[in-house]
């Protein structure tokens, strides 16, 4: 993986775990960062296809439309590879799955039903909630039962720079009471 310098990979991700070391907010997002993207991908399902094909039949579950829930999924995916190739190709399928599966779902709810979903509150950084924090969710979970890490040392240096992160905060915070 190449380091960019308009995008450090390594910051972004030390970033994502300083902030998520308590841990029931870990289990949190470790079970529920993916089932909200899926959503967002059942509530796209229901914008209009942008190309005039036929529907493609999955009967009994229903009908496969190329919507605008496509847009970000294919975004999703080729980003998440960009990062990543090994990781990122399995999130890429992931993200296709999710769409699939979305599209399905929401065929079978309905709009009306679907739409009675609720959305968590997002916070501080839009892009880094809905697009970040999937991937960094699934490699968190690739590190925890595979030992996976995109190259050698990712996880030391990225732990250091958490570590960094947390005695800024800490000192931060010290510096309030003070």
């Amino acid at each position: 993986m190449a380091k960019s310098e308009s995008f450090d990979f390594e910051k972004q991700f030390a970033y994502y775990g300083a902030y998520h070391r308590n841990p029931i907010n870990y289990f949190i997002h470790m079970l529920f960062v993916w089932p909200i993207l899926f959503s967002f991908l059942v509530l796209l399902s229901f914008t209009p296809s942008f190309l005039k094909l036929p529907h493609i039949e999955f009967s009994p579950f229903g009908n496969l439309v190329l919507n605008f829930g496509l847009f970000p999924t294919l975004s999703y995916a080729l980003f998440y590879i960009s990062i990543d190739n090994r990781a990122g190709s399995l999130a890429a399928v992931f993200c296709v799955l999710s769409w699939v599966g979305g599209s399905l779902l929401a065929g079978r709810l309905g709009y009306s039903l679907a739409w009675k979903k609720r959305v968590p509150k997002i916070k501080n950084n839009l892009t880094k909630a809905l697009v970040m924090e999937p991937f960094f969710v699934f490699l968190e979970a690739l590190q925890m039962f595979f030992g996976y890490e995109p190259y050698s040392g990712f996880h030391a240096s990225v732990q250091a720079k958490i570590d960094a992160e947390l005695k800024t905060f800490r000192d931060s915070e010290q510096k309030k009471i003070s």
